[in-house]
């Protein structure tokens, strides 16, 4: 059992924001698994597969991106899951944009949905996959900036990291360690 999580903010407003990166990157998980988001549960729009057996939930948070955590929170205790059975997807201003960075464990930087997360689960012991977002030419403020739409020169760039992003969310669920999946997915 996997939980894969993107995070982001559920209203359509958000749909092409920098800080929906996670959404788009779980939305692709469920498109490459061949599984739509047909359930409301655990605070959150769930998509259930299999990988060799395994059932994979698919999760994106309806509680807004600073309150991740409480979706969290509830789909662990809902799936008895355990955090290391859990891999968060999501936005990342540290890293260069259409970068992605995988780690099996870190605190949560700058990003408050990660802080949540963290806070609810009581631990920073779980996979997470960031997509970098920063872009050295942009000089706004960072809260403005996540809320902002991806210019269109770049949208292509996204969609691809959100793409691998989802191929590397699902090599974990599959039980590749973590350390092969950064080596193959990291920079």
């Amino acid at each position: 059992m996997y939980i894969i999580v993107g995070l982001g903010n559920p209203e359509e407003k958000y749909a092409r924001t920098f800080h929906n990166m996670g959404f788009n990157a779980a939305a692709d998980v469920a498109e490459k698994l061949g599984v739509k988001f047909k359930k409301k549960q655990c605070s959150s729009y769930i998509a259930e597969a299999f990988i060799g057996g395994e059932k994979v939930i698919i999760a994106r948070p309806l509680t807004y991106m600073n309150l991740s955590g409480v979706a969290v929170k509830q789909l662990l205790a809902t799936y008895k899951a355990t955090p290391a059975q859990l891999v968060v997807i999501y936005d990342d201003y540290d890293i260069p944009k259409g970068k992605i960075r995988i780690r099996p464990s870190g605190s949560a930087g700058t990003h408050n949905g990660m802080r949540s997360v963290i806070a609810e689960t009581g631990t920073q012991d779980f996979a997470r996959i960031r997509i970098g977002i920063r872009d050295s030419e942009v000089n706004i403020p960072i809260i403005n900036y996540v809320l902002s739409e991806v210019r269109r020169e770049d949208y292509e760039l996204f969609i691809s990291a959100c793409g691998r992003a989802a191929e590397a969310a699902i090599e974990l669920a599959k039980g590749v360690p973590c350390e092969e999946v950064m080596t193959k997915f990291n920079g």
